[in-house]
């Protein structure tokens, strides 16, 4: 039987975390890329005790996932990891990445207007990255048949929300990358969707101006009254990698309760 291993960019907080946990303790393996300073390593360290706590393999990397060099460095990691096994295989990727830059495109003062550095950086992290990874897990042969890519977008993908310009672009590049992989990855067999959480208590959330607005709307519109939780967004991952369910790939998939469904 095959060594199953996830690889999760972002995997250290957030739904990154969630998912790693509730991978691992379904008997997969974790390799881990994240970006924490030091007042944040002691949290995955402890993540980290948590994942092996299921005898499974845990492998981290404390670097930017859209560093080039370090994304090298990354994949010939993988590399030395599977061929002292005796038949790993890749099942899961999930990006999970979040970061980019808050800010207006227009402003009365010029100082506080996104520049295209940070939008460049911005979609190149939170969009651009899924392409490169997939690039490199392919070229290397590390996903077969059955393999299952996740991406994390948003209802900002679509929506307009103050201060979320440069991601919300980021969000709909994202999705349409998903597309394009589905269509290009359908003959090996390897599905591609994108995963439209709820509005969710993560750290990213937190770091959006005017967040409690987002949150209480949030609330009021779903019909249990709720936020998602990232754990309900790992479960849907757990479940759906087991099946053979190459069929479904290209989506935007929605995990938030019926939350967009209902308008005020």
């Amino acid at each position: 039987m095959r060594k199953h291993y996830a690889l999760i960019l972002g995997a250290s907080s957030g739904f990154g975390k969630a998912i790693a946990t509730g991978l691992a303790k379904s008997g997969v393996s974790i390799i881990g890329v994240h970006l924490d300073r030091a007042t944040t390593m002691p949290d995955v360290e402890i993540l980290k005790a948590d994942l092996k706590s299921y005898n499974v393999d845990v492998h981290f990397y404390n670097v930017n996932a859209a560093d080039a060099g370090k994304r090298t460095d990354v994949i010939s990691s993988i590399k030395e990891i599977f061929s002292k096994e005796e038949d790993p295989e890749l099942k899961i990727l999930v990006h999970s990445l979040a970061f980019g830059t808050l800010k207006p495109f227009i402003s009365d003062d010029p100082n506080e207007m996104i520049n295209q550095k940070q939008i460049e950086m911005t979609l190149d992290v939170m969009a651009n990255s899924l392409v490169y990874w997939t690039q490199e897990i392919i070229k290397n042969d590390f996903m077969k048949r059955g393999g299952k890519i996740y991406a994390m977008t948003s209802s900002g993908g679509t929506r307009q929300i103050e201060f979320y310009g440069a991601v919300s672009a980021a969000k709909a590049c994202l999705e349409s990358y998903i597309r394009q992989l589905a269509m290009e990855l359908g003959s090996k067999g390897i599905s591609a969707n994108s995963l439209r959480a709820g509005v969710t208590q993560t750290p990213a959330l937190s770091k959006i101006p005017k967040s409690e607005n987002i949150i209480a709307n949030a609330i009021q519109r779903n019909p249990e009254h709720r936020l998602t939780t990232a754990d309900e967004v790992a479960e849907f991952i757990v479940d759906n990698y087991k099946n053979n369910s190459h069929w479904m790939t290209g989506n935007v998939i929605g995990l938030d309760g019926g939350e967009s469904i209902v308008e005020l």
